[in-house]
């Protein structure tokens, strides 16, 4: 795959599970439909919002396996394969290169670790990859890395082709791009300062309740109307900022379950919302601008 073809809104997707907390494959592939129904531009599977960290690595093969069938020829399937040991990092890589992944990612390992170390876990899981790996620069999980250059030498690992940024330092985002990185937004609450600033893209956890807000946020971008992103930018955070009043993951998951794609509950320890916070979720979400669009759009599809 060309950097140039890294672009657009990948959903964060979530990860479905029956009662048991085993891997959903029905509801996976109609929230898939729905997303790219949507107009995203590709997957990010198995991340946090898809609870990989939680699952174990033969069910992740399952998720990974499941994503690439069910994604049309142009769109894009990022992999998150970060684990905490490097050996199952190594074979989830391997795994969705055989399985068809255009791109691996991985969260930096998540712990006291030195920069060095880090930049270690990135060389050996960039050697084994028979597809590219998009780091991930996430200063509050990993303090180790403090400069610019210090992700730049990251990037310059071979088959490294990009990084996803999750950080509010704008400037640095603009440094990256300026050396000619491709760069993924992450922060949703964020994603029109970070086009400003060149991002190629977004990747983010509430694409997976707004997917056309956040489409129509990245082509207002792209064709410089900055003040209707702005916007879409401000209707985006109205949810957002309901939707972080409760346990993040859990509070997708019950709106997805509005909307008529069952997801399941979140793997313990994660915790369900109450009867009651889901009463007070669905009434917040219903009061802003997007809320029953989001509700009524999505069980259509």
């Amino acid at each position: 795959m060309n950097s140039s073809d890294l672009h657009g809104i990948i959903p964060a997707i979530v990860t479905p599970f029956d009662h048991n907390e085993r891997f959903a494959r029905r509801p996976f592939e109609q929230l898939i439909q729905r997303l790219y129904a949507a107009g995203v531009h590709g997957l990010y599977v198995c991340g946090q919002t898809g609870e990989g960290l939680q699952q174990s690595v033969e069910q992740r093969k399952q998720v990974a396996e499941a994503a690439v069938e069910a994604s049309p020829e142009g769109k894009t399937v990022i992999v998150h394969i970060g684990a905490p040991s490097t050996k199952d990092t190594i074979e989830l890589a391997r795994h969705a290169g055989q399985a068809g992944a255009h791109v691996v990612s991985s969260l930096p390992p998540a712990g006291a670790y030195s920069f060095s170390e880090i930049r270690d876990y990135y060389q050996a899981i960039a050697a084994a990859s028979r597809v590219p790996l998009l780091i991930y620069y996430f200063p509050s999980m990993a303090p180790s890395i403090r400069s610019t250059e210090q992700v730049l030498e990251l990037c310059r690992i071979p088959n490294v082709c990009g990084l996803k940024f999750t950080d509010s330092d704008f400037f640095r985002l603009w440094c990256l791009r300026r050396s000619g990185q491709v760069v993924f937004n992450g922060a949703d609450e964020m994603m029109v300062a970070g086009m400003v600033m060149g991002a190629n893209g977004g990747i983010g956890s509430t694409y997976n309740l707004m997917p056309e807000a956040f489409v129509a946020l990245y082509e207002r971008a792209t064709t410089g109307d900055w003040n209707g992103a702005r916007q879409m930018q401000d209707a985006i955070n109205e949810v957002i900022e309901v939707i972080l009043r409760y346990p993040v993951h859990a509070a997708v998951k019950v709106i997805l379950r509005w909307s008529g794609i069952d997801c399941g509950h979140c793997i313990a320890p994660r915790r369900r919302l109450s009867p009651e916070e889901e009463d007070h979720l669905r009434g917040a979400v219903a009061a802003t601008s997007l809320g029953q669009q989001i509700i009524a759009t999505m069980a259509r599809g």
